[in-house]
């Protein structure tokens, strides 16, 4: 069943299938599913919702190089050049990348994109702290990672509770 309008939503579905992630065994429209209820807590745009279900086709540089000639006609340019920032600013700062600062993470000025990175930290976060926290070989990185990018977002220890009680496992 599909729970959200979108054509973007269709194409991410898609896109999946049924495919699960690796670790968690978990679907990946998981992430998608619980990212859209976080947009939708924190009133979030249609654009942010929009380009938040497509960001996996080209988030990552092979994700944009396997998928480089995806059909993205009939999509909205607002959900593209969101689509395309939120890969710029993800991608800016990754777990790997040391900071002194978190003001060295960049931000948006589209508060579209800012939105879809908050769903898409807070979901990560949860699912790392389900899954993996304690027992990842990174989990302190990772830990300090989600912790720096929920700060630098403005995203409050209440905040993320209640972002991550609007859906249950």
């Amino acid at each position: 069943m599909n729970p959200i309008p979108f054509k973007e939503y269709k194409i991410i579905s898609d896109f999946y299938g049924k495919e699960k992630a690796k670790r968690s065994g978990l679907y990946l429209m998981n992430h998608i599913d619980e990212g859209l209820k976080i947009l939708d807590f924190i009133n979030a745009s249609e654009i942010a919702k929009k380009a938040y279900c497509l960001h996996p086709v080209v988030q990552s540089d092979e994700a944009l190089i396997e998928n480089y000639e995806f059909d993205f006609s009939g999509i909205h340019p607002q959900v593209l050049i969101c689509l395309m920032e939120y890969r710029s600013v993800a991608n800016a700062y990754l777990s790997k990348r040391k900071i002194a600062s978190i003001e060295e993470i960049r931000l948006s000025p589209l508060k579209d994109v800012n939105d879809m990175l908050i769903a898409d930290k807070v979901q990560n976060r949860k699912d790392f702290d389900k899954h993996h926290k304690g027992t990842h070989k990174r989990s302190d990185a990772l830990v300090l990672y989600f912790n720096n990018w929920l700060e630098r977002l403005e995203v409050t220890d209440k905040l993320y509770e209640e972002c991550i009680a609007v859906f249950s496992d």
